[in-house]
């Protein structure tokens, strides 16, 4: 998933193509970019995207942009630890969302403002427009162009042999958006992002900075320019409907909004490069702003860049494995975090959560855990778990799951009650699923811990793994003498699981 950048299909009103058939199509291309090293699912920063995600989708719905039929589309992000400042719509409701991009935006609007425009592409099918000009190529064929452009940002030659031949290449050029599709996707992503109620200048924030990346010759960090290069008119027009919006629409963010995009802008910056220098770098601002404490009279901005520089150097100590200097870190961000005049509170505990979660994270990195460290993650996940607002967040039941797998003074069948309900509401959260078959493991239920862990293969689509799975998990239960009503769930599962895998083998057999 990496730089799907310059040659990256993107992808929405096809005569030829049906929404049933683009969801195929891009499952298939899911399958693939789910298996690829650079994918990532990190719960902070995943579950901050869908805060702004969801209200986005909510709203598209409300307006109509999204019929009934386009809601069996998947509607997901994937996000990539990719450098680069890229975001892009794939077949089937699927979006690609760079770390990158995430580390460089300045506030949560204009993050906002990307997967609006992004979701309209989709919305509006210009995807499945751009897919119905190639309707000679196999399903098989357009899935593998695509993935070869992906693949031909990061590794030429790997993408070369995956499109190659000069028929495959030259669809693949005729995949890009036209110029009125992007102005579309600006015009209705501007209407989602205001009927969403967010910041509609998180738009024109985004186009100043890619227009001032645009003035310095994009140097290959911007891909998103090559895919959605910008116009005098697209510029035009966002300056246009601004203006237009009566000032009481023009909202300002909360204190509580800004530190808690700081602190998700600075992981997403360092899980995206975390060489040896970045790190060193990150330590270096961490020790001035703890060695510097800002005077009383200090704004918030400087306190909110302060709050990034020490939550920095707490996940910078906490990679180095340097646990009493992430300890040393997380407490000055979390003195100063409280310190702010935070009114409302929007976003405040979201950004508390972050700090708290600082030592979980590094028990779990750690070979020999200090008793400090110990100590510390058991008070952060006290914490968490008072907090209404985070106790039922998906970081925090990972969080837990995972210490307590680690831990057995922790009351083990209370975290795995909590997942589960988790994941019977949200079964295509696989990271929660391999949580839940580990901890299931530690308490000895092998059972449910294999299914678990083919649950989680199933919500990859690898549903030959998911099948393996299964199958050894029945032959345990025949061998064990398990429960009737485990037995039972998991032959059904087992049946659904090899209806699929047919289907999958059926549709690669098609010519």
């Amino acid at each position: 998933m990496s730089q799907a950048a310059d040659a990256l299909p993107q992808l929405g009103d096809g005569e030829e193509m049906s929404v049933s058939a683009e969801k195929k199509l891009g499952l298939r291309i899911a399958r693939e970019i789910y298996r690829d090293p650079d994918y990532i699912d990190d719960p902070l920063i995943t579950a901050y995207v869908q805060r702004l995600w969801q209200p986005l989708l909510a709203a598209a719905k409300r307006r109509g942009d999204i019929t009934p039929e386009q809601q069996q589309l998947a509607w997901e992000i994937m996000t990539g630890k990719d450098r680069s400042i890229n975001a892009f719509a794939l077949p089937g409701g699927f979006f690609g969302l760079h770390l990158g991009l995430v580390g460089a935006v300045s506030t949560r609007d204009e993050l906002a403002s990307v997967l609006a425009h992004e979701l309209t592409h989709v919305s509006q099918r210009h995807i499945a427009r751009q897919i119905s000009k190639q309707n000679q190529q196999s399903p098989w064929m357009l899935g593998a162009m695509i993935l070869g452009a992906v693949a031909a940002s990061k590794n030429p030659q790997a993408g070369a042999a995956v499109i190659s031949g000069s028929q495959a290449v030259s669809a693949q050029t005729q995949l890009n958006f036209s110029r009125d599709m992007e102005r579309e996707a600006d015009r209705i992503g501007f209407a989602i992002l205001q009927e969403a109620g967010m910041d509609v200048r998180g738009f024109t924030g985004m186009f100043d900075k890619l227009q001032a990346a645009n003035r310095i010759n994009d140097n290959g960090s911007f891909p998103y320019l090559r895919t959605h290069p910008l116009t005098t008119e697209r510029l035009g027009d966002m300056q246009s409907r601004l203006q237009l919006l009566p000032a009481a629409s023009q909202t300002t963010q909360t204190l509580g909004w800004q530190a808690e995009h700081a602190i998700i802008a600075t992981r997403a910056r360092l899980i995206s490069d975390s060489s040896v220098d970045s790190l060193r770098a990150e330590l270096t601002q961490a020790a001035l702003a703890l060695r510097n404490p800002l005077p009383a009279s200090a704004t918030p901005v400087q306190k909110i860049r302060q709050l990034a520089q020490l939550y920095g150097g707490a996940f910078a100590s906490s990679r180095q494995r340097n646990s009493a200097d992430m300890l040393r870190y997380a407490a000055a961000a979390r003195e100063l975090l409280i310190s702010m005049p935070f009114e409302p509170l929007a976003g405040i505990e979201h950004a508390q959560a972050a700090i708290e979660l600082i030592a979980i994270e590094a028990m779990q990195v750690t070979a020999t855990p200090t008793p400090e460290l110990r100590t510390a993650a058991l008070a952060s996940l006290a914490q968490l778990r008072s907090m209404p607002s985070q106790r039922n967040e998906r970081p925090t039941l990972l969080a837990w799951a995972q210490l307590a797998r680690a831990d057995a003074s922790l009351d083990r069948t209370s975290a795995a009650d909590a997942l589960q309900i988790w994941v019977t509401n949200r079964p295509g959260d696989a990271p929660a699923w391999q949580a839940l078959s580990s901890l299931y493991e530690a308490q000895g239920q092998q059972l449910r811990s294999m299914r678990a862990s083919a649950e989680s293969r199933i919500a990859l689509l690898d549903y030959g793994a998911a099948l393996d799975r299964l199958k050894a998990a029945q032959e345990w239960a025949r061998a064990n003498g398990a429960n009737h009503i485990e037995s039972s769930i998991l032959d059904t599962r087992t049946r659904a699981v090899q209806a699929m895998v047919r289907e999958l083998q059926n549709e690669r057999d098609k010519p």
